[in-house]
């Protein structure tokens, strides 16, 4: 994945703002944009964060770097670098690999990590579904057939849906319609790609 990074030498950071020489860093799921949890990085932190494509912060316990991840495995890994108006904090977008809080939960706030948007939270448990035996669960039996059989899903789906266009029977089209968007998605995790890329080639058609 390409990780766009303005590189901590082209930031111009006010370190001197805080009597630690510390500035804060939130840090950002890249794909859900919720918020996982707030750190502290001086310029050395940065540093070794674009260098290893790892988030790393300065410890204030520990009185030294580190890398959040180091122990557990937990890591958050970089996708981009902001900093504010004020050039007094920073915005790290990043993929977390796991809980990032150390209480087990997905940010330091309790929160579950997932998009708003129902459609990606519908995609995480696809995700979930597909780690299943395919005798438990109906995402895996499909998915397990491979991409054909995926694909003539759709199909069937799309046809069904356009019979009941023809009707005026408001429940049975949008349960259909229903049908052939979950079993869209089950194709595309098929191929092993995701919403975003789908959303990322609208975004680019749309922009000219």
């Amino acid at each position: 994945m390409k990780i766009c990074v303005l590189t901590y030498t082209i930031m111009k950071i006010d370190y001197s703002k805080y009597s630690d020489g510390l500035v804060p860093a939130i840090v950002q799921d890249n794909s859900t944009l919720k918020v996982l949890m707030l750190g502290f990085v001086n310029e050395e932190a940065l540093k070794k964060t674009e260098e290893t494509g790892k988030v790393t912060f300065y410890s204030r316990s520990k009185k030294r770097l580190w890398t959040k991840g180091e122990e557990s495995g937990n890591f958050l890994e970089l996708r981009s670098l902001a900093v504010d108006c004020d050039n007094d904090t920073l915005l790290i977008k990043a993929h977390p690999v796991g809980p990032v809080c150390h209480t087990g939960a997905d940010t330091c706030w309790s929160e579950k990590n997932h998009s708003e948007d129902f459609l990606f939270y519908l995609e995480e448990i696809i995700n979930l579904r597909k780690q299943t035996k395919p005798e438990e669960s109906y995402v895996a039996k499909l998915l397990s057939r491979g991409i054909n059989k995926v694909a003539q899903k759709v199909g069937e789906e799309a046809v069904e849906l356009v019979i009941e266009a023809k009707d005026d029977n408001k429940e049975l089209f949008l349960g259909e319609a229903a049908d052939l968007l979950f079993h869209y998605m089950l194709l595309i995790n098929a191929k092993g790609y995701s919403l975003n890329d789908v959303i990322e080639v609208l975004k680019g058609r749309h922009s000219k």
